[in-house]
């Protein structure tokens, strides 16, 4: 029976991969007794908002995809829109608190505070890198949903 990253790999337009990279974030916060709230409207720079300990934070959902080097998964942290003129790209910074991104490779879930992203893309590293690298690496393990959940006073069922 296929597992859920290679349902989300069979589909082929970038909406449906979105919609469902939503879907499943969405089902993993509800699953942990997260209140999950959803904007009326589509124009808002976050996708939900989360209640945790009393605390509202701003979530814009990402699909990472895999990484040009082996063991890491990559997500855009910039929002591009069409425009008659071109393209309109723009961050995040003081819109949102947090990038909640799941990654179909690894069939993992993150929950990254917006201060730990880059201005463009961020590389989260699920495996060694081949030259043993370990400065500056965003391992996966610290941006887990559960850990981040913890972090901001969460009980997570585990």
């Amino acid at each position: 029976m296929p597992d859920r990253s290679e349902h989300f790999a069979s589909l082929e337009e970038p909406q449906k991969r979105g919609q469902a990279a939503e879907a499943i974030i969405k089902s993993e916060l509800v699953s942990r007794g997260i209140s999950v709230l959803v904007p009326a409207y589509d124009n808002e720079p976050y996708d939900i908002a989360i209640e945790v300990a009393g605390d509202f934070h701003r979530i814009q959902i990402k699909t990472a995809f895999e990484a040009t080097t082996e063991g890491a998964v990559r997500f855009r942290t910039r929002s591009t829109r069409t425009k008659s003129s071109g393209y309109e790209r723009e961050g995040y910074q003081v819109l949102i608190d947090f990038f909640a991104v799941y990654a179909p490779r690894c069939d993992e879930s993150y929950l990254i505070p917006i201060e730990d992203a880059g201005d463009t893309q961020m590389t989260i590293r699920y495996e060694r890198s081949k030259n043993n690298n370990s400065k500056h690496i965003n391992w996966h393990e610290d941006y887990r949903l559960d850990e981040t959940l913890a972090s901001l006073g969460s009980n997570p069922i585990r």
